[in-house]
């Protein structure tokens, strides 16, 4: 039996997800094509994945790389057409001709898109954290009016998306609590008091999983998992309270399901985001992925550690955000991208990224958003209010 091809757009191609993506899909040229590509700066691994993939479209964000990657494509007699700026993202997402949406555009730059792909019924693989925590309420209204397909692909969330019952609408009645877990990052050990002299270059190497910079701060502040539980609170219908975190350095178990009779359901498998890549692009059927089975027999102990909120003081902040006014998870997650991005560019220390999002948090004044003008606006107001309040530390 034939199977009908899934055309796909790939949001953020040059990165960590959209390089794996395509590598699964590579894999498995008779049930997948490439559509479209996004990235931000990479012209060269854009060209390069251009020649391999032979998209319709190429989008860059900004107009100088896309005239460079037109002229490169014309050189090397590729026929992909070039296009750039939000417009064309949307257009990519939202396109007619488009069956899934791989969503890995960091950062909130990425709701755009995901909520055009969600309002034109797209499947969606939500690999972009920040169209949760952003969009909140609002992007799951496009979702369900548009007739979208979510599907996360945070090896978190596709674990207890792999864990849960088959029908949603028995999750409230047989569930628990959900677990997340977290391999606990770079300085899961160290001592506190020194973390105030960590350099970019630590804070970026993970011990077990390889990812872009800007998410590898965020796992040795422990702010992707405060991330990790806002998106787990709209994916997942869940009362903020039924939402817990435990460190587990091994990152074999990927998250859990707790339900009424005690019982825990867990996905396990190797730290490979080609995993949950190819059982979104897949679902509900199972392909492989190119990632290495576990060997039970070679593990070392699986161990399970309580959080330290003096090393990680961020975590707390996602029940605090749940909890307060609407708008509160727009204020936590643009902080913290400007303060990361202060700490990459070595201007604040890296103790310093919870003190701007708590600041941040403190001084920004919340009125009810119902659209994704507002979110936006509201996105952007933050990150003066936070730049400012990072311009005012001393190293």
């Amino acid at each position: 039996m034939s199977i009908k091809k899934q055309r796909v757009t790939v949001l953020g191609s040059t990165g960590s997800i959209g390089v794996n993506t395509l590598d699964v899909m590579a894999r498995h040229p008779e049930r997948f094509e490439v559509f479209a590509l996004s990235a931000a700066t990479q012209v060269d691994l854009m060209l390069a994945q251009c020649a391999q993939f032979k998209p319709q479209y190429a989008v860059m964000v900004k107009e100088p790389q896309a005239r460079l990657l037109a002229e490169k494509i014309k050189q090397n007699g590729l026929v992909t057409q070039v296009l750039w700026a939000q417009d064309a993202l949307e257009m990519i997402a939202s396109h007619e001709l488009v069956d899934t949406v791989m969503a890995a555009i960091v950062g909130a730059a990425g709701l755009p898109p995901c909520m055009a792909a969600a309002r034109a019924g797209k499947r969606l693989l939500l690999a972009n954290k920040e169209a949760l925590v952003v969009g909140g309420d609002v992007f799951m209204r496009a979702v369900h009016q548009g007739g979208a397909q979510l599907l996360p692909i945070d090896s978190e969330h596709s674990a207890i998306f792999q864990s849960l019952p088959d029908d949603p609408a028995t999750w409230d009645q047989r569930i628990e609590k959900i677990i997340l877990t977290a391999s606990g990052g770079p300085f899961r050990t160290r001592e506190p008091a020194s973390l105030r002299h960590v350099t970019p270059d630590e804070a970026c190497a993970h011990p077990n999983w390889v990812m872009g910079r800007k998410i590898s701060v965020d796992s040795a502040t422990m702010m992707n998992k405060a991330l990790e539980v806002i998106e787990a609170k709209y994916l997942f219908g869940l009362r903020p309270q039924q939402i817990e975190v435990v460190i587990h350095p091994q990152s074999i178990i990927h998250s859990m399901v707790q339900y009424r009779d005690t019982s825990v359901v867990a996905q396990l498998g190797t730290p490979d985001m080609r995993v949950p890549i190819a059982y979104g692009l897949a679902w509900p059927e199972r392909i492989t992925s190119g990632a290495k089975a576990l060997d039970f027999t070679s593990l070392a102990n699986m161990t399970f550690e309580v959080a330290d909120k003096v090393r990680f003081p961020g975590l707390s902040l996602a029940w605090q955000v749940l909890d307060g006014p609407a708008g509160s998870t727009v204020v936590l997650n643009a902080a913290n991208e400007v303060a990361v991005a202060a700490f990459l560019d070595k201007r604040i220390r890296f103790d310093h990224i919870h003190h701007v999002n708590q600041a941040s948090l403190d001084a920004v004044a919340l009125s009810e958003v119902n659209d994704i003008e507002g979110l936006l606006a509201l996105d952007a107001r933050v990150r003066l209010v936070a730049a400012q309040i990072a311009d005012r530390l001393e190293m």
